[in-house]
């Protein structure tokens, strides 16, 4: 073969890889743009995030740890919205390692600037800054970002991630406040179900078993999200959540949890409870029924369990030692 034509045959072979790989991006394009349309379609006109809040001053993130203070709200008819769901999901970079602590909403705290309320009140007074001013005062733990979601779209949102259901095991009949009845027995949930699960606000273990199957849910969701059905339906997934979700987390910091969470798709994520076994007591305050906890009890629990290696190294250096 003559050199001119070994040129033009390699010409040609550049031209198709050129326009293979140009009409992959296209069809990529394409296909992302379609895909969050259609969310944005799923997500629907009722979806609005009108309400300005303080801004956020959360600190800077430490040693690779990350707060994020999630934020559920519960907006119904004509009142002000409280923070129905109040958690800190935990990450740290080094370890990839996902951690979930539920902070009970009838919690009696302090507010700065506005006395003793219940936990719940300081979204209702001061939104998502607040609530974080209000958990370092009373626990010492800064939080670096939030995210809040509007309750009216998580239904939406778990129907993305998890379209064949999520399987729970109901304990027994729930019905009262959910415009719904869930059987007992072991089932699976759609998205509407599922809200009406974690909702349920007269359980027989009070407002505790409530915060239990928030927990179970969002395990679950954890693990259906970072699955390969989710990545190929993240564009759709983004059109869903955008109109719902009032976050501060940079898509840096996004990508970098996510890319953790597959990396560690296997690992458990560990959950707690605030306040903890044996640290609180029922009580009757001028703002109704509240959790009056033992503050110094609670903090060290929080400590221990965000830093758990951290721990562990001091433990070894106690044995360590004469």
């Amino acid at each position: 073969m003559k050199r001119s034509e070994r040129r033009k045959k390699k010409r040609r072979g550049l031209r198709l890889v050129q326009f293979t790989v140009i009409s992959l991006l296209i069809i990529g394009i394409a296909y992302w743009v379609i895909q969050y349309n259609h969310g944005l379609s799923i997500a629907g006109k009722d979806a609005t995030k009108d309400e300005v809040f303080d801004p956020f001053e959360g600190a800077e993130p430490v040693f690779g740890e990350i707060n994020v203070l999630l934020l559920g709200g519960d907006a119904r008819g004509d009142e002000k919205a409280r923070a129905d769901t109040l958690m800190i999901a935990h990450y740290n970079q080094t370890t990839n390692d996902v951690r979930l602590v539920s902070i009970m909403r009838d919690i009696y705290v302090d507010i700065p600037g506005h006395g003793k309320q219940k936990m719940n009140s300081a979204f209702a007074i001061g939104g998502p800054e607040l609530v974080r001013k209000t958990i370092k005062e009373n626990f010492d733990i800064d939080v670096h970002y939030y995210a809040m979601v509007d309750f009216n779209g998580f239904s939406k949102i778990v129907d993305v991630i998890a379209p064949d259901g999520i399987e729970v095991d109901i304990p027994y009949t729930m019905s009262h406040g959910i415009y719904m009845t869930l059987h007992p027995g072991k089932q699976v949930l759609n998205g509407e179900q599922l809200l009406g699960y974690v909702r349920f606000r007269h359980d027989r273990l009070s407002d505790f078993g409530r915060v239990e199957r928030q927990q179970e849910v969002l395990t679950k969701l954890k693990d259906q999200a970072i699955s390969f059905h989710t990545f190929v339906n993240l564009p759709k997934l983004l059109g869903v959540v955008e109109p719902y979700i009032d976050t501060n987390v940079d898509n840096r910091t996004l990508l970098s949890i996510g890319k953790g969470m597959l990396l560690n798709k296997n690992a458990k994520m560990e959950t707690l409870r605030i306040p903890v076994a044996n640290s609180f007591v029922d009580k009757r305050e001028r703002v109704g029924e509240v959790l009056s906890i033992d503050f110094e009890k609670n903090k060290q629990a929080l400590k221990e369990f965000l830093s758990p290696a951290e721990e562990d190294n001091n433990s070894e250096t106690v044995e360590d030692q004469p």
